[in-house]
């Protein structure tokens, strides 16, 4: 028998243990965020059902808060986690557009959250990089990755390939990590990542019967004719009929293309359609086939009658059959996580993030993709729930930004965020408790000439107003009446009556990018080296992009010999 004094150490001790224990759990919260690539806001039904129903997703603001302003800083993806990893814009971590590496001296948020004892683990597609810091557990897709029978970059296993449909398959990684590999005495940052609804848009087998025949309402802008605008606009290449791929993105096949005489809208159309949908095995296609075979014999019949409008019109409801039914699957799976959390006693200190990279236009304006800073594009979906610390079905209407995301995190976990980061913590609006001041934004895009060759421009945005500069191969200036004109068809940049809103606009934009260390040097910087890369490698050759290159190396060589 031990004696009393011994019995009260041991006590004492195991008193100590626990208390211990039960202090840091619930000042540590897990967090797992999800994200989508290229999913519309306009595709969520807590903001809007005409589109889809995604109960699932819809669970999250539910329980938490909805944000109705959140933006990006750069709407391009790899730029877009660039800058969610760093909290930094695009123009300080170097990843400006999708063609320049990232620059791994950078410090991501999930290297401070795995030094401060959290276990981390990443499930999906992180876009750029094989071997992402910061993480204990990662099966990642290289590159885009693929909608079926998928390849993964995995940590422990190297390069490996699942059979299925990617959504579930980066489902059940995310499960099983839960499952087996999570610390119960660990907080943990999962991510959570999907490819879908990510062109080409190939919905899982299980959806293709029900969406191929589902007919969805047109955006009042479909037919948009740009007339209210400049250039940038007008010159960009994301129309629906005349820039989308018929064998790619409408799943015409490349002999049914050939049959009918339909040209492709670049090289990468037959090729897309044949490493989608000809890597699927023997039963995936036969499932396929049952349901795009009458699709393809519908458009076929039609065709020879079709005018430009009607070919419009289909196009549209082809998109919107595929893209959407991919986002079937992202809710389903979504519902599963959450399922697995509410099943296992995690849900009452863990921060459930569900957002996007961007958002993407579905057929606004006549375009698909994204790039622009028009509000389908500039707006992301950002839904948090944290139950006992954020109020449920609260909205806000701040400009928040994913530049805000690495601070947040941190603070919620008491974790010092480097000085160097660009955002702000967006627990005031979370939780009541703090003051927040931002009344803009900043946003800058790079990546042109390009694919669907969208002008460089930077700009400043509030509630109220959109002020837009367009430069490098025209010099344009844009200013948008965000009340008045939802739909951003007008650009009253030289209305006397908004002179004063103008002028105030350009003092804030100078200060924004005084602010946060961007100029016109820098800009030029990156414009030169990609110029010289695109130059170098003679990469343009073939595309629709020829004749402008030339054009503008021709200038440069010029103006060069003039030096």
């Amino acid at each position: 028998m031990k004696s009393p004094i011994a019995l009260i150490g041991s006590l004492l001790i195991l008193t100590f243990a626990f208390s211990c224990k039960q202090e840091r759990s619930p000042e540590r919260p897990n967090i797992v965020f999800i994200m989508s690539d290229d999913h519309a806001y306009q595709a969520i039904s807590a903001y809007s059902d005409h589109l889809i129903e995604t109960p699932n997703i819809d669970r999250i603001a539910k329980m938490g808060m909805l944000f109705t302003n959140a933006t990006v800083t750069n709407s391009i993806c790899a730029p877009s986690r660039a800058t969610i990893l760093t909290g930094k814009h695009s123009h300080i971590n170097g990843k400006v557009d999708n063609h320049f590496p990232f620059d791994t001296t950078n410090v991501t948020f999930p290297q401070l959250f795995q030094d401060a004892g959290y276990q981390t683990a990443m499930f999906g597609k992180l876009h750029f990089g094989n071997n992402p810091k910061g993480f204990d557990q990662f099966k990642i897709l290289p590159g885009q990755g693929k909608y079926y029978n998928p390849e993964f970059i995995t940590k422990d296993e190297g390069r490996v390939q699942v059979e299925g449909y990617v959504t579930d398959i980066i489902t059940d990684m995310t499960l099983d990590w839960l499952q087996n590999e999570r610390k119960a005495e660990d907080p943990f940052l999962l991510f959570y990542l999907h490819k879908a609804p990510h062109r080409e848009w190939l919905p899982a087998g299980r959806h293709v019967a029900e969406f191929t025949q589902r007919t969805f309402p047109e955006p009042a802008t479909l037919f948009d004719d740009y007339s209210g605008r400049g250039r940038a606009a007008k010159e960009a290449e994301m129309n629906l009929l005349h820039d989308m791929h018929w064998a790619g993105d409408s799943k015409i096949t490349p002999e049914v293309m050939d049959e009918l005489g339909l040209e492709p809208t670049s090289g990468w159309d037959k090729a897309a359609f044949e490493g989608e949908v000809g890597r699927m095995n023997a039963e995936q296609r036969a499932v396929w086939d049952e349901s795009y075979n009458k699709v393809i014999e519908d458009f076929k019949k039609a065709y020879p009658t079709m005018t430009e409008e009607d070919k419009m019109k289909w196009r549209y409801q082809r998109y919107m059959q595929d893209y959407l039914g991919t986002i079937k699957a992202v809710d389903e799976n979504v519902g599963r996580v959450i399922d697995y959390l509410e099943a296992n006693g995690l849900m009452e200190n863990t921060i459930i993030v569900y957002t996007s990279d961007q958002g993407f236009y579905l057929g606004e304006h006549g375009w698909f993709d994204k790039r622009f800073v028009y509000d389908e594009s500039f707006k992301t979906p950002l839904l948090v729930a944290w139950p006992g610390k954020v109020a449920a079905g609260s909205k806000s209407d701040e400009m928040v930004q994913n530049l805000d995301f690495a601070q947040t995190f941190l603070a919620a976990a008491g974790i010092e965020a480097p000085s160097d980061m660009q955002g702000e913590s967006l627990l005031p609006l979370l939780t009541g408790e703090g003051e927040w001041t931002r009344d803009a934004v900043y946003y800058h895009y790079y990546e042109y000439p390009s694919v669907h060759m969208v002008k460089r421009h930077y700009a400043i945005v509030t509630k109220e107003y959109k002020l837009t500069h367009y430069y490098f191969d025209t010099d344009e200036w844009e200013l948008i009446d965000r009340i008045n004109d939802p739909m951003e068809l007008k650009n009253v940049y030289d209305d006397p009556d908004y002179a004063e809103i103008r002028e105030e606009l350009h003092q804030k934009l100078d200060g924004l990018r005084e602010k946060y260390g961007d100029n016109s040097q820098i800009s030029q910087r990156y414009l030169q080296e990609y110029l010289d890369y695109l130059q170098k490698n003679n990469s343009y050759a073939g595309g629709k992009n020829t004749d402008l290159l030339d054009k503008i190396f021709k200038d440069r060589k010029l103006s060069s010999e003039q030096e």
